[in-house]
């Protein structure tokens, strides 16, 4: 059953009326049903034009809230519907394996790659074990392990972010995560191979950088990406989370004012509504972008990569 989110009220408010009145009519006995086609037809096309229309105009904050919809696609999605051969490599040869960021080798459209990226779980049990998509050292240091492995092999690395940002635990710092964080966005500037990078729901802070230095940037249409969460930006401005609405806004935390700011490079489009509506066309949407940039990519020389990735860095701001 799809969760439907404040905003989106109407279009909820309307789809209850269409289911009402089918199961009205189909709870009628003795064959004398009436036809509804008609009226039915009318309620869809108007439910339908209502989303398009909410959705051709969302506030940052309602965007913040589509790329944390919980019915979202997140990594084992698309290695499910969008590669294929997937190898799982687990640990980080220091300490141990964490399950917030997964990674290992596939097979994008014939092409061999290392595909990394975090996974939030899709309900209270997975969203647990894999600690709600927020990685610790351990996660940032296997992707390190396996970036090299990947520039090792002559492997195209793609990575899906998707976090609200690092997790914040003692137990984390006490392991070094800043140290983590930095040597794997050290690691993503320095690889030898095309990479590129999509941000699929949240990108929040270090903990989305960390797997998101590459030379092509993609964002998903509803997804986010921010230094800071709008909820933690209000509480430390105005001393209260109530103020994330203005917070997103002030920001710019969308696809749309990112690619604008060129702090990425490309907008992949979801299907009206937002990708958790139709996760398989957009799951196809993000392959088909993927394997035109990694296309494109081919055949660059290590120096040229490596300088793309460090110049498209340095000019943000500038």
């Amino acid at each position: 059953m799809l969760t439907f989110l404040d905003f989106e009220k109407p279009v909820a408010q309307l789809q209850a009326q269409i289911a009402e009145l089918r199961a009205a009519n189909e709870s009628v006995e003795g064959g004398e049903q009436i036809d509804i086609a008609e009226e039915l037809a009318k309620l869809e096309a108007k439910s339908a034009e209502m989303l398009k229309s909410l959705y051709a105009s969302l506030s940052p904050w309602q965007k913040t809230q589509v790329a944390r919809h919980p019915q979202r696609p997140h990594f084992r999605n698309y290695v499910e519907h969008a590669f294929t051969d997937f190898m799982p490599l687990g640990g980080d040869r220091y300490f141990g394996e964490d399950e917030a960021i997964l990674g290992g080798f596939a097979t994008l459209r014939g092409r061999s790659v290392m595909l990394i990226g975090h996974e939030k779980g899709h309900d209270t049990q997975t969203r647990l074990r894999h600690n709600f998509g927020m990685g610790k050292p351990e996660g940032y240091r296997k992707a390190i392990r396996l970036m090299d492995l990947a520039g090792r092999f002559g492997l195209p690395v793609v990575t899906l972010v998707d976090t609200s940002g690092a997790f914040p635990g003692i137990e984390a710092e006490e392991r070094g995560q800043a140290e983590a964080i930095a040597r794997s966005t050290e690691a993503c500037l320095a690889l030898p191979v095309p990479m590129v990078a999509t941000i699929v729901g949240e990108g929040g802070s270090g903990g989305a950088v960390a797997l998101a230095s590459a030379e092509r940037v993609l964002m998903m249409e509803h997804a986010v990406y921010s230094v800071i969460s709008p909820e933690g930006c209000a509480s430390i401005l105005w001393r209260t989370a109530e103020k994330a609405p203005d917070a997103a806004e002030a920001m710019k935390v969308t696809a749309q004012n990112l690619k604008e700011l060129g702090v990425i490079d490309r907008i992949v489009p979801e299907p009206v509504g937002g990708a958790h509506r139709d996760p398989q066309s957009a799951i196809r949407n993000l392959a088909d972008t993927i394997d035109d940039e990694l296309g494109k990519l081919a055949g660059k020389d290590i120096l040229q990569l490596q300088e793309t990735r460090a110049d498209r860095y340095l000019a943000i701001g500038a």
